[in-house]
């Protein structure tokens, strides 16, 4: 049966670029997909789709009740896919995470497989930063912040349901280490330095049929330059309110110049047993871009 190929991340970490790389995979349109219809379904903590499918109101819900009802959500999402020729790719930005029950919330039995995209948490510091509208320092305090959510306040409504990040380190290790998922991990450094082998391996791990070609003129029509002439032209809906861009330089190794001696020291002493894991630090501890080892490719455990 076909079924969800899960787009993860941790915020910051090259989502929405990959998803716009598949997206002009998929439709192989003769021009750009616009990056206000990039598809692939709603993002899997939208709360319209929970409501359409649960047939209750998440409001009406409490946010266990609601964790109760998120694993069969996605099950029925996989049931309507599995007609379809073609996986479907869904965004999330959870944890991977168990409700009270001990189920998990993106259910193994709707999921086809998962795409792990992860970035050097150096940079992530200071894009999570840019993107919330706050001191990177801030932003440095929520990547090592266990309880730390998206959307966790209860004194209103918003447009999605309540996302678990935990750490950086845990979010990284919930979804890496988590058996039965297929994963492939897919480093946002290799992505800009090889982007078509690395977005071709990407295409082949969500169970596309592989087409060279077609990778190349994904890979043209979703560079971060063209995404960014389309935001400037259109705008994008997706962006937070009150900033800037969303598609900033998208820039390997930007932390060297914004985040700062200390608070550099304090991401990789937060987060450097999961940074060597995945070759962002060398074993004295200086920041490295190696390859990623080939048994943690697969989303088997390197300790």
């Amino acid at each position: 049966m076909a079924g969800i190929v899960w787009l993860a991340s941790y915020p910051k970490s090259g989502n929405t670029w990959t998803r716009a790389l598949l997206a002009n995979y998929i439709r192989d349109f003769d021009e750009p997909v616009h990056i206000n219809n990039l598809g692939g379904g709603p993002i899997a903590s939208a709360r319209q789709a929970f409501d359409d499918n649960v047939g209750v109101e998440a409001a009406d819900l409490l946010p266990e009740e609601v964790e109760r009802y998120r694993p069969g959500v996605y099950e029925q999402i996989a049931a309507e896919l599995a007609e379809r020729d073609n996986p479907s790719f869904l965004k999330v930005h959870d944890a991977y995470t168990y409700n009270a029950e001990g189920v998990p919330l993106m259910s193994k039995a709707a999921t086809q497989a998962s795409l792990y995209i992860v970035r050097n948490p150096l940079d992530v510091a200071v894009s999570f930063a840019h993107h919330s509208g706050v001191k990177v320092a801030k932003s440095v305090k929520w990547m090592n912040q266990e309880d730390f959510s998206f959307v966790g306040r209860d004194d209103r409504v918003f447009n999605q349901l309540k996302q678990r990040l935990l750490t950086w380190s845990g979010h990284v290790s919930s979804w890496i280490d988590e058996p039965g998922l297929n994963t492939l991990i897919v480093r946002f450094e290799d992505l800009k330095a090889d982007t078509v082998g690395t977005f071709g391996r990407v295409v082949r791990h969500a169970g596309f049929e592989y087409d060279e070609a077609r990778v190349e003129k994904a890979v043209d029509f979703a560079s971060i330059a063209r995404l960014q002439e389309q935001e400037a032209e259109h705008g994008f809906g997706e962006k937070p309110f009150g900033m800037k861009s969303f598609f900033r330089r998208g820039k390997v190794g930007g932390w060297r110049e914004e985040l700062g001696e200390e608070l550099a020291a304090k991401v990789i002493a937060d987060h450097g047993d999961v940074m060597r894991r995945l070759g962002y630090l060398d074993e004295t501890g200086h920041v490295v871009l190696d390859e990623l080892p080939a048994e943690i490719q697969t989303g088997e455990k390197v300790r």
